[in-house]
């Protein structure tokens, strides 16, 4: 009998998604299984949205960004005594042997409780452009939208210098800062604001001043959307939560501009490079890193070793359990912000 697999991208975009369901379905396709693709995320399944993969050109669609599947951040979990029992009555209908999800931190979450209460035949792939997931050293889409956001730093530059402006630039990250690190780091930028370290406004414009007393012209603040501003003992960013209990974020480049002006008299602009970060085609390295988790999923799927994750450490592709990639959110470390010091700024303010 033909193995019947599943596969759905959940969560939001990111570059390689296409790739990761290339090494899936390639490999796959050499052992004479058959892939489904269901659309739009968890979604798809709840509402038993689907489409074969059999005469998809894999080998073509891996160079594009986004998901030839769409996405979606639905959650079975949202509604669990409606969703849960649709995923399983679909999985049911289409004699599904296993289901491949590809997502973040939301989508394996979903995946691991499946897995755990219904023994729901299920592996993952992870992928967040947020490099937030345990488990994994990184994630495909995170090269891809430091690339993005350090030519978007680095291109700033020229007009900031023209200008004698600084540039805050605004870049995704709620929780954890990885995008503005990286990219901070490698585009040289003045100063880096994450929300692993609380942001202090003196401490922050009194490097600019030093900067600016030394004759620069210019400067680039790379800020995560999550960070917490403070200026003089009080926080300055949303206290206000949503529905999720989570702080409202955004806004955070526009009010450190602003203040850096009031503060300085250093004519300052921002800049939210939003939904840019995870546009665009991958990078060559995450559509090889996206191909060889897709394959490693497979591999899992034809193993019949579900409720595993594969995922990259130390350089190799591994298979790790489900429970471990979601039990906790990977933040920077502090020895990371020590070891760039020069771009961070102090604990504790000035």
């Amino acid at each position: 009998m033909t193995c019947r697999v599943g596969v759905f991208t959940g969560g939001g975009d990111a570059p390689g998604l296409n790739a990761a369901i290339c090494g899936l379905g390639r490999r796959l396709a050499a052992a004479g299984a058959e892939l489904i693709g269901f659309e739009d995320g968890w979604r798809g399944l709840i509402h038993d949205r689907s489409r074969s993969l059999q005469d998809a050109n894999f080998q073509h669609l891996l160079v594009y960004g986004g998901t030839l599947l769409g996405s979606s951040g639905d959650n079975p979990y949202r509604d669990p005594a409606v969703n849960v029992p649709r995923v399983l009555a679909t999985v049911a209908r289409h004699r599904l042997d296993a289901v491949v999800a590809i997502g973040g931190e939301g989508t394996l979450g979903a995946a691991h409780r499946l897995f755990r209460d219904h023994a729901l035949p299920i592996v993952g792939v992870p992928k967040t452009i947020d490099n937030d997931l345990e488990a994994t050293d990184f994630t495909f889409g995170f090269f891809s939208a430091v690339e993005v956001v350090t030519r978007a730093m680095d291109d700033l530059r020229s007009t900031a210098e023209s200008h004698g402006r600084v540039m805050v630039v605004e870049c995704m990250g709620r929780h954890a800062g990885w995008i503005t690190a990286y990219a901070g780091v490698a585009a040289g930028a003045e100063g880096v604001l994450v929300p692993e370290r609380e942001a202090h406004l003196e401490a922050l414009c009194e490097r600019l001043q030093r900067l600016r007393q030394s004759g620069a012209r210019s400067a680039i603040v790379a800020a995560a959307e999550g960070t917490r501003i403070f200026e003089d003992g009080k926080c300055l960013s949303s206290t206000e939560r949503d529905e999720f209990g989570e702080y409202r974020i955004g806004g955070v480049a526009e009010l450190v501009a602003r203040r850096i002006q009031a503060r300085l008299g250093w004519e300052a602009r921002h800049l939210v490079l939003g939904h840019l970060q995870r546009a665009g085609r991958p990078t060559a390295f995450d559509r090889i890193f996206a191909l060889r988790l897709g394959a490693r999923a497979a591999r899992l799927v034809l193993e019949g070793r579900f409720g595993y994750m594969a995922a990259m450490r130390a350089g190799e592709i591994v298979d790790v359990p489900l429970e471990a990639a979601v039990a906790a959110r990977k933040v920077i470390s502090d020895q990371f912000l020590d070891r760039y010091e020069a771009f961070f700024l102090p604990v504790g303010g000035p």
